[in-house]
């Protein structure tokens, strides 16, 4: 996990959208152990506390879960990780609507050019 953090949000939130990025993108899998929180801001170069905000950020959301003194696992509750999904979609087509809008542009405009470069990026 190669991660640049920007100044604009708090690291933690980054922290969690990467992940559910990887989640959904199915680089990490349910079921799947995550990195203890140590090895994780070492890893990121960032604050330990700052990891262990993410990770109860992740559990409060359902996405990560712990059972006692075991490493955390990736969710396997398949409602869980497609609320995840759609919320990164959602986030990703509110902001394409937020940066269009001004400029005055018909969806019918706008749809081939996306389904051109939806088909054209891998």
């Amino acid at each position: 996990m190669n991660q640049t953090f920007n100044k604009r949000e708090p690291v933690y939130v980054q922290v969690v959208r990467q992940f559910k990025e990887q989640v959904a993108s199915g680089e990490l899998l349910p079921g799947q152990e995550m990195p203890s929180r140590r090895e994780l801001a070492q890893k990121l170069k960032i604050n330990p506390n700052t990891v262990q905000r993410a990770y109860k950020e992740m559990e409060h959301e359902g996405l990560i879960y712990t059972e006692g003194n075991m490493p955390s696992k990736i969710t396997e509750d398949q409602k869980i990780l497609i609320k995840v999904k759609q919320e990164l979609v959602t986030e990703a087509v509110d902001a394409l609507v937020k940066a269009i809008k001004p400029i005055k542009v018909s969806f019918e405009e706008i749809e081939p050019l996306l389904k051109e470069r939806f088909m054209s990026e891998k």
